[in-house]
């Protein structure tokens, strides 16, 4: 039989089409709850909550945040990194109907002005060492309410003054003044409610969370997300994973604020009855530790993540071999970062590879992923089930044959519901097509091939239009990396008087190598193989490090605006 859907297609265990409950998020962590009463879901510093202890902190929750006036549909503020305390007030807020407001603990001071105005949040929640930003902002926000809380918050009594005693000792003393209302002091709270008082019946539809993102047009935006689309996340990414065991742990590295690390580090392992070993602060150098004293199944993150692996020093001994997915999202990872990072995982007993997949924040995270045995150079995977995926010609309804480059737009059960407050943005991203359905017009370039399988190149505006032919930087990236002794690269364009536009790129050595004269120029010899005449660099800058977004892209943006401050410099 002829399937003329290449998305209808089954890969290996991923069916077509799964079922989606009516119901919460939190729904769906009692019923993982009822099912797995022993299993652990989450463990922080040593300190572990089996199922049964997660609910029941989510319930007394719920009921605090009941007798603090919040009601089903206000928004309530998460500012802080992956603790139990946010997993807790996420699964909280769902339960009684309020919906998350979820914000990076690192944001600047006006950023977390915009994003309490943005969500109209009244309440919100932080860290005692980030309070001052929220202070600072009250008198021009809606925030009456700023519940602080610690890292000791979320041990046990003897673990907590341990921490006190040693890295506690930094952390800062708000002013015996301050007004904020503690943690604990907060959760007694909760002694005024019976359940009935704070249960919310919520249905699929309902919207759950805030997340931000620049969206299409690199403007920050807040996103509306609804149970379904988070649950229906889960589902799929436990399906098209093909990996994901009940008890299984996975390496909660990535952000809650991120919809990478909420929706596929956190929800989706929980709903799969799996541990989420929470990690609130990440570097290279505990990346090692992590892996010797946790061994997971499950690894998520962005290419960062993975280029970390191979910084790594002293793991001649590192274990590898429980590993049963590694997944990279979030940003585009070049095909010699996945060879050389595949190799490693294999050198240290691994038997899988490192997974690709593609998303975007409008549809919580990934929606399309790299089969589990079935990989294509270049390719981000299969559309996940009830996913459709179509190429068009940019800012069109009409697809382009398979193979052509064109706009990915994206149809299924995680789209958001819309930009919040920002009606013209949703209706620009969100667009109803002749077949009826509401297509996300990701502002994203790619194609599909007559499989099905994806190939993402890049943003819409990272082309680089150079005497009028079209280079695409990711394109160069991945040439540039192929050198062995290239750790990673970004490439942008610069002005340039007579073709417009001219690429640049800046290049980070893997840390045996030093930019000498003569790496230089065998650099330079591989691109010229490599890079038509024209897309050529004009310039190659060596550097230690390149900036990085908040969830650890790199900024290209940030190099754009060094070189634009370069140039407008008045020439000697």
């Amino acid at each position: 039989m002829e399937v003329k859907a290449p998305w209808l297609r089954f890969y290996g265990n991923t069916p077509a089409h799964l079922d989606y409950p009516d119901q919460s998020m939190c729904d769906l962590l009692e019923e993982t709850a009822a099912k797995h009463p022993d299993l652990v879901a989450c463990e922080f510093l040593g300190h572990q909550y089996r199922y049964p202890e997660l609910v029941r902190e989510v319930h007394r929750c719920a009921k605090a945040l009941r007798a603090l006036g919040v009601r089903p549909g206000d928004r309530v503020t998460i500012c802080l990194p992956n603790t139990p305390q946010a997993v807790i007030l996420f699964y909280a807020l769902n339960r009684m109907g309020a919906l998350c407001n979820m914000v990076h603990p690192l944001s600047s001071q006006g950023e977390i002005a915009f994003f309490l105005n943005t969500a109209q949040s009244a309440v919100a929640v932080t860290l005692d060492r980030f309070w001052e930003k929220f202070e600072a902002v009250r008198a021009e926000t809606p925030l009456r309410t700023l519940i602080v809380t610690s890292i000791a918050d979320g041990l046990t009594p003897l673990m907590r003054l341990g921490y006190t005693l040693t890295e506690g000792r930094k952390d800062p003393k708000l002013p015996r003044d301050a007004d904020v209302l503690w943690w604990r002091d907060f959760l007694r709270g909760a002694d005024q409610y019976a359940a009935a008082d704070w249960r919310s019946e919520q249905r699929g539809a309902d919207p759950a969370a805030v997340l931000y993102s620049g969206g299409t047009t690199g403007t920050t935006k807040g996103i509306l997300l609804t149970n379904l689309n988070f649950n229906a996340l889960a589902l799929q990414t436990a399906a098209a994973g093909d990996c994901i065991v009940p008890g299984h742990a996975m390496l909660s590295i990535m952000p809650m604020f991120h919809g990478f690390g909420l929706g596929i580090g956190i929800h989706t392992m929980l709903v799969a009855g799996c541990k989420c070993i929470l990690v609130p602060q990440f570097t290279v150098k505990t990346y090692a530790g992590l892996l010797r004293k946790h061994h997971p199944n499950y690894i998520a993150g962005v290419p960062t993540l993975f280029e970390a692996l191979l910084r790594m020093k002293d793991i001649d001994d590192l274990d590898l071999s429980a590993l049963e997915g590694v997944f990279s999202g979030g940003d585009s990872l070049s095909a010699e970062l996945k060879h050389k990072v595949d190799a490693f995982l294999h050198a240290h007993g691994a038997t899988v590879q490192v997974r690709e997949g593609y998303g975007t924040t409008e549809c919580v995270t990934a929606s399309c992923l790299t089969p589990k045995n079935d990989y294509r150079e270049g390719s981000i995977g299969v559309p996940f089930p009830d996913t459709y995926y179509k190429i068009c010609a940019p800012n069109t309804h009409d697809e382009v044959p398979y193979g052509d480059l064109g706009e990915i737009c994206i149809s299924g059960p995680s789209v958001m519901r819309e930009y919040v407050g920002n009606e013209k943005e949703t209706a620009q991203t969100l667009q109803l097509h002749a077949d009826g359905r509401i297509w996300l017009h990701t502002g994203d370039l790619g194609s599909m091939d007559e499989d099905g399988f994806i190939y993402f190149k890049q943003r819409l505006k990272r082309v680089i239009i150079s005497s009028g032919y079209n280079i695409y930087p990711s394109q160069l990236e991945n040439i540039i990396d192929a050198h062995p002794a290239v750790l990673m690269s970004t490439v942008i364009g610069v002005h340039d008087d007579y073709r417009m536009q001219k690429p640049k790129a800046f290049v980070v050595l893997r840390p045996e190598y030093q930019p000498t004269d003569e790496l230089k120029n065998s650099i330079l010899e591989h691109c010229r193989r490599n890079i038509a005449k024209y897309a050529m660099p004009c310039e190659f800058e060596y550097r230690d490090s390149l900036p990085k977004t908040l969830v650890g892209k790199v900024a290209y943006t940030v190099l754009e605006k060094e070189e634009a401050a370069r140039a407008a410099q008045p020439k000697n």
